[in-house]
């Protein structure tokens, strides 16, 4: 038996047409939905491209980087601060004024002083004695003084008791090369003396703070001179006597001192009795620092 299909009717062609035009307009919006999608994308990595990168006419900071890499740009001290902009933070230098650190202080120097008494070579070489400085009293005349070229002029001569005279017959002989204003001499026996009880030479030598040592060359003419030696500081003192009734002895005295620097070591070299009425004296040559 045959079966025989119905031709569609006019109905049945316009829902086919009605789908088909749905599917259409579905697949125009999914393409200008896709797109406006990549022309987002495009445009936001073309603006992540301006911002990240600097304009030709945007100098570079001192250190090598464009001002809109990675940090935001100071505003002028004349312009309003933008809200959450914060400047670059630095560490403050301290200041000295609030510092509470404290140095340590420096050692206490100790205090040092000796004397010791020995024979004057026949020749004293002051250059090789006096290697920081050294004065000669009396060449030529008793007010004359010759000391060390640019010594350390810690010698000083700060007077004393009685009118100073000159003698040139001195046992022992003095020699020097670095003298002013005497450059030289060569094997000179001049010095100076003081007469009677009480006279006397007082002689200051500046610490430094090292140990140091000052060599005084000196003599009695018929007398007994004594030789006090002290620190302007405190601390010891120590005492030399030389002592010749009838003729002239004479002695070389190192003082051996240390005290702080700027202090004082002072020497009082003074007849302490004269065993004649005609000029018992002590005697002065020279004074060397080492």
């Amino acid at each position: 038996m045959a079966i025989q299909r119905q031709a569609p009717g006019p109905e049945s062609e316009t829902r086919t047409a009605s789908r088909r035009l749905a599917r259409v307009r579905r697949r125009r919006r999914f393409l200008v939905e896709a797109v406006a999608g990549l022309a987002g994308l495009l445009a936001l990595v073309g603006y992540v491209n301006w911002w990240s990168e600097p304009s030709p006419e945007e100098p570079a900071d001192s250190d090598g980087l464009p001002a809109v890499v990675g940090r935001p740009s100071l505003p002028s001290p004349a312009a309003p601060a933008v809200p959450g902009l914060r400047p670059r933070e630095r560490t403050p230098s301290p200041n000295p004024s609030l510092s509470h650190t404290h140095e340590p202080a420096p050692p206490a120097v100790p205090l040092l002083l000796t004397v010791s008494r020995s024979d004057i070579p026949a020749t004293v070489d002051l250059t090789e004695a006096g290697r920081r400085d050294w004065v000669h009293w009396g060449l030529g005349d008793a007010g004359a003084t010759v000391r060390k070229r640019d010594g350390s002029a810690e010698i000083r001569d700060l007077g004393g008791g009685g009118e100073r005279g000159g003698w040139d017959g001195n046992q022992e002989l003095f020699r020097w090369r670095d003298g002013a204003p005497v450059k030289s001499a060569d094997a000179t026996p001049d010095g100076v003396y003081t007469c009677g009880a009480g006279s006397g030479f007082s002689l200051a030598v500046v610490a430094d703070g090292q140990p140091r040592t000052a060599t005084v060359y000196l003599g009695v003419w018929m007398a007994r001179g004594r030789l006090e030696a002290r620190l302007s500081g405190g601390g010891p003192s120590r005492t030399l006597r030389l002592e010749e009734r009838h003729t002239s002895q004479s002695a070389r005295a190192a003082v051996r001192f240390q005290a702080p620097k700027g202090a004082r070591l002072l020497l009082t070299w003074t007849v302490e009795e004269a065993f004649t009425p005609h000029c018992g004296n002590v005697g002065l040559q020279a004074v060397a620092l080492s």
